[in-house]
């Protein structure tokens, strides 16, 4: 399959009001949402070439047919388990996040690409999905987005652990509910960070809805030995993106000024928030309106393939893609781009014997 490279006519013209709705995204990430509206921090921007961003050519086309009448924005949200600082290309993403904002509705929508998706790395090479970033970096990894799922991301924002760590302590703590199968799961993942980080923890020792810091919150994001395994462990990242977003509509000026600086040497980002003016009042109407896992469950299906490993398999990548257009456009009868049907078949010619 030939990677289609947009030229500059098919890039969305970017406007004032996107860049803030781009920021509010890459906010609910290191959860200080609306804080850039009065801080004067600086986030620094690490540059990405877009000149190298694949688009799908009917993604590409349709862009260019309806331009900002498409009313979306995505941006591609990565969570690396960096113990060195490093948040670029030689780390596999342990999270992989879309943010979709409807920029009408101010409504945002979050979906999980499972870390162990089969798929196309955008170079012709097949394994699991996380792999592109620890082969190519960001740009790999929005190419491996784009080329599989007919999307038009050009944009990311990359968040180490720890700069999710001190944003939730810095906010209070967020409020999440805790069954007794996570307990010792998510003390275990405590006790590593803890030793990793050199700093000391506090075990969670009940069940139910109770305040979690940023050292508990981030191990609960961590757990994938329950039931719903990497499944659930997608939700619960999800989730606890949600908490933030709401924890953040509440804090004080202060809370998120520091918030910011506690952060900011755990981003990567192409975003440059410079150019956001503000919009002061109206960052607190977006909500959470969807939060969903890819591929869905009833168009997936996990095996060892080979030398891959554990991986979970979209049965159908083309049905998966439908699926996912009706959920972020609600476009109920979505017709998948070559690319995609290419895709979806050679998956299945590679993974077949591996379903028996």
């Amino acid at each position: 399959m030939e990677e289609t490279v947009p030229t500059n006519k098919n890039k969305r013209k970017l406007n004032g009001p996107l860049l803030v709705i781009e920021f509010i995204v890459l906010l609910i990430a290191i959860g200080v949402l609306y804080v850039v509206t009065t801080t004067t921090k600086e986030i620094e921007r690490t540059d990405i070439n877009h000149e190298i961003i694949t688009i799908n050519e009917q993604v590409a086309e349709t862009m260019e047919e309806e331009g900002e009448t498409l009313g979306y924005r995505n941006i591609a949200l990565f969570g690396v388990d960096a113990r060195d600082g490093e948040l670029g290309k030689g780390t596999r993403s342990d999270s992989i996040i879309i943010a979709s904002i409807n920029m009408d509705t101010r409504e945002i929508k979050l979906i999980s690409v499972y870390r162990d998706t089969y798929l196309n790395l955008s170079n012709d090479s097949y394994n699991k999905c996380n792999t592109a970033y620890a082969q190519g970096g960001p740009e790999q990894a929005i190419n491996m987005l784009n080329t599989n799922l007919d999307l038009n991301i050009t944009d990311y924002a990359t968040v180490g652990f720890s700069g999710l760590i001190e944003a939730i302590d810095v906010l209070g703590g967020i409020e999440m509910e805790i069954t007794e199968a996570e307990i010792n799961h998510l003390n275990n993942y405590q006790l590593c960070m803890a030793e990793e980080l050199g700093v000391d923890y506090i075990p969670v020792t009940k069940a139910g809805k109770q305040t979690l810091n940023g050292m508990q919150a981030t191990a609960y994001c961590r757990i994938r030995y329950t039931k719903g395994d990497d499944f659930r462990r997608a939700e619960r990242q999800r989730d606890v993106l949600a908490a933030m977003m709401e924890k953040a509509k509440t804090a004080s000026l202060s809370t998120l000024n520091e918030a910011v600086s506690a952060v900011l040497p755990n981003i990567n980002t192409s975003l440059n928030v410079n150019e956001i003016i503000s919009v002061l009042g109206t960052v607190a109407e977006y909500n959470v309106v969807a939060s969903e896992g890819f591929p869905f469950e009833e168009s997936r299906a996990g095996a060892n393939v080979g030398s891959k490993g554990s991986c979970i398999i979209p049965t159908s990548l083309e049905d998966n893609v439908v699926e996912l257009h009706k959920i972020l456009y609600e476009e109920e009868q979505y017709t998948p781009s070559k690319e995609v049907i290419s895709i979806s078949e050679e998956i299945a010619a590679q993974t077949n014997e591996y379903l028996q």
